[in-house]
């Protein structure tokens, strides 16, 4: 059972571990136990919306990494599940449906990818060097890996493409007039491509939370009631016996957050504080939906959401020392990621198991 409708099961599914909506059953971003890593983001093509409720792009990414144990075969789970049931249905906890197409990207220890999608069609492009990202647009040109075998008779039978000459996805599907918030992630990619531009040959963990962090990038929302809710950032190795390493926030506004280390390994402690609270009636899943709201914060978000008000009103003192203190917690799950990596420790199965939990108890007690 997805956020609106059921799908056959698979046999197999992997571990993995999930940044979500709470109210929804995919997510956002995440990994699984074979190092694969997906995340989505919303785009406004050509192809129609639909008003019928089918997979959202949040569903394909939780589905995409229970299914996928490599990159390549997280986009063919996607594309296959798109092809069969279509992507739609409203993607935010409001009354008003909230509707888009998806963009994702896809890693994994060797291998990395771009999936763009408009409707039930889409372009693939794999990553071979260097760095990439997405922002709420169509960004796949010319260069296309894999696509949908219509996808240039769609672009061709509409007039969006004369079947002549070089085809560009993104100048074929992306709409004539953008919407205003189309016009705004433009100016977020360029930014975001000139951040990874001016580390190329040496991005690391830090590299990726600093450019998360950066407010004039506006890759970091925090403006007009908005906020970025939670961000992730993983290292792969490329040798298969160092294990992967994923970081979560689990909070709001990466720059004032604590990026927290969770590795997958047997016997991994629960870490309640980080899951949000279930109802028995859910607006989310009455019908018709949404008609009502709840509290669906989990205590981590709570205390991280007052020590946020008191780091705003109070930047001289105790917010900065705070601020200082949690810097410190993010600095000690680095170093002890790059211990791990380079072979310097070796810690039991019991310490890895344990690590997030400890790593959120450690942030709770400064927040109270």
């Amino acid at each position: 059972q997805c956020t609106y409708l059921e799908v056959e099961q698979a046999e197999r599914t992997h571990a993995v571990v999930l940044s979500r909506p709470a109210w929804l059953w995919g997510a956002e971003m995440g990994a699984n136990d074979c190092g694969v890593c997906v995340g989505n983001e919303g785009v406004w093509t050509r192809e129609p919306l639909g008003d019928n409720e089918a997979l959202l792009g949040m569903d394909l990414v939780r589905l995409a990494l229970e299914r996928g144990g490599s990159a390549r075969e997280a986009l063919e789970v996607i594309t296959a599940l798109l092809e069969r049931y279509g992507q739609g249905g409203s993607c935010k906890e409001e009354p008003v449906p909230f509707v888009y197409h998806n963009t994702f990207l896809l890693a994994d220890r060797a291998e990395a990818w771009v999936l763009e999608t408009a409707g039930r069609y889409w372009a693939a492009q794999r990553i071979r060097e260097g760095s990439r990202n997405i922002s709420n647009q169509l960004s796949i040109g010319s260069d296309i890996t894999a696509e949908h075998p219509g996808l240039r008779e769609r672009a061709r039978s509409q007039g969006w493409w004369s079947g002549d000459g070089e085809f560009s996805f993104a100048r074929a599907f992306s709409l004539e007039v953008q919407p205003p918030r189309m016009e705004a992630a433009k100016a977020r990619f360029r930014a975001g491509k000139e951040l990874l531009q001016q580390h190329a040959g040496d991005i690391t963990a830090e590299t990726l939370m600093s450019i998360l962090r950066d407010k004039d990038s506006g890759i970091c929302v925090d403006a007009e009631g908005f906020r970025t809710a939670g961000s992730m950032v993983s290292v792969l190795p490329r040798d298969p016996a160092l294990p992967c390493v994923h970081f979560f926030t689990a909070t709001p506004d990466p720059s004032r957050s604590v990026f927290k280390p969770f590795v997958f390994v047997a016997g991994i402690k629960p870490v309640p504080q980080v899951r949000s609270p279930t109802f028995l009636q859910d607006p989310a899943k009455q019908i018709p939906r949404f008609r009502s709201s709840v509290d669906r914060r989990h205590e981590l978000y709570r205390r991280h959401q007052a020590a946020l008000e008191l780091m705003e009103q109070d930047r001289q003192e105790r917010g900065q020392q705070l601020l200082e203190t949690l810097q410190e917690l993010e600095k000690q799950g680095l170093e002890g990621m790059r211990e791990l990596l380079e072979g310097s420790v070796t810690p039991c199965p019991e310490e890895l198991a344990d690590l997030f939990f400890d790593c959120v108890e450690a942030e709770m007690k400064f927040y109270t």
